[in-house]
């Protein structure tokens, strides 16, 4: 029996969100056709999904320009055909109304655990008014840069003490959010590289609430790329002897990862994947932010390799897209996927999603051919 689920965005107004958003109105309307939509392919009982009108948006963020306000830009900037835009800009408003305000560090007074506590309010006030099986909280909110491991990090039960004390700050945004969803009982998944879900205590605290989770960060480039490719050289014994890379981006993204501590996380996420792939190569990876380019996002990847009796090649490639259009899919996927998970009892880390991250939780698999294999097995047994 079908039952609707609530999709809750952290970081409800970015470029992510509100693509996904758009996609989801024009989907209900019949507007566009799934495309990017893995769920639509995937051979499984497609009765345990909710469907595109069955899914509720609502959301967390700390900026105020309206939803409709923000798909029109996106428009603008060629990510949004205009009359999909036109045909969906009420439905957008409607979506804008269940928005609230998130936790902003800075202007935050009171404690981290008084925090949470409103934004889990916001959750399970969001889950009962529209009388929901279940809220789904999605963190696609701007990348944070690592944070130190603190004792609090690594045991619930001194995280939760630690909370309560005003003076203290002991988790980013990210991981404030992710209390919030564990406490509010719905399971998390993490489309950032940022701290979110990943420390012990909050896997631990998904553990005890019996809450399934899935991150991290999406793959829908650059890497998705590297994960197909790399495996390629591995089985033809040819030996990698640097991969090089570098990202071209525009917008929101591309003003945040020009921070060097706020690059990375993402860098260091991408790093980890090709390294399990190959092996230890000398891999420089760059981001730059190039304003002109907007919402599209380039990526220039050279890869060095030695054949047989030493003969040094290269293969090149660029990837040149709109990573929003590429990302807003799979988080709809992603939504029905866990609410299945959630709806059959399932906890923890589901390592089968590994297929739509590049730092993947509960496996060390980054190869996409056994992603792929991993994500169709399970999604059939759902």
């Amino acid at each position: 029996m079908r039952q609707r689920c609530g999709l809750w965005l952290m970081g409800g107004r970015g470029s992510v969100a509100t693509t996904a958003i758009t996609g989801l109105l024009a989907l209900r309307a019949g507007l566009v056709r799934p495309v990017g939509c893995v769920t639509e392919r995937l051979e499984m009982d497609h009765s345990v999904l909710p469907t595109w009108d069955e899914i509720i948006v609502g959301g967390h963020d700390i900026v105020s320009i309206p939803l409709d306000k923000r798909a029109e830009h996106l428009a603008e900037s060629g990510l949004i055909p205009h009359s999909v835009f036109t045909a969906v800009a009420s439905g957008l408003r409607a979506v804008d109304a269940e928005l609230r305000c998130g936790y902003h560090p800075v202007s935050h007074t009171g404690s981290l655990a008084d925090a949470a506590a409103r934004l889990a309010s916001d959750i399970t006030e969001f889950r009962d008014r529209h009388d929901l099986a279940r809220v789904i909280v999605v963190n696609v909110t701007s990348t944070e840069p690592p944070v130190p491991e603190l004792p609090e990090h690594l045991d619930i039960d001194l995280l939760t003490e630690s909370l309560n004390d005003p003076q203290r700050t002991v988790l980013p945004p990210s991981s404030v959010g992710a209390y919030a969803a564990l406490t509010a009982g719905c399971p998390y998944v993490d489309f950032t590289p940022s701290p979110g879900i990943k420390m012990p205590a909050l896997t631990e605290l998904a553990r005890r609430q019996g809450l399934p989770y899935a991150g991290a960060d999406g793959k829908t480039g650059e890497t998705l790329l590297r994960t197909v490719l790399a495996p390629m050289f591995v089985a033809r014994a040819l030996n990698v002897r640097s991969w090089a890379g570098t990202n071209l981006l525009g917008g929101g993204d591309g003003a945040n990862l020009a921070d060097p501590e706020q690059a990375k996380g993402k860098l260091e996420s991408k790093a980890r994947g090709l390294a399990s792939l190959i092996g230890d190569v000398t891999a420089p990876l760059h981001i730059d932010n190039v304003p002109d380019l907007a919402e599209r996002k380039i990526a220039w990847d050279y890869v060095s390799f030695e054949g047989f009796l030493g003969a040094k090649m290269s293969l090149q490639f660029t990837w040149d897209g709109y990573d929003s259009a590429l990302a807003a899919p799979l988080v709809l996927d992603l939504t029905r996927l866990v609410s299945a998970a959630h709806a059959k009892g399932l906890s923890g880390a589901l390592s089968e999603l590994a297929f739509f991250f590049k730092d993947p939780l509960g496996t060390d698999e980054h190869r996409f051919a056994e992603q792929t294999r991993m994500l169709a097995d399970w999604a059939a047994g759902l």
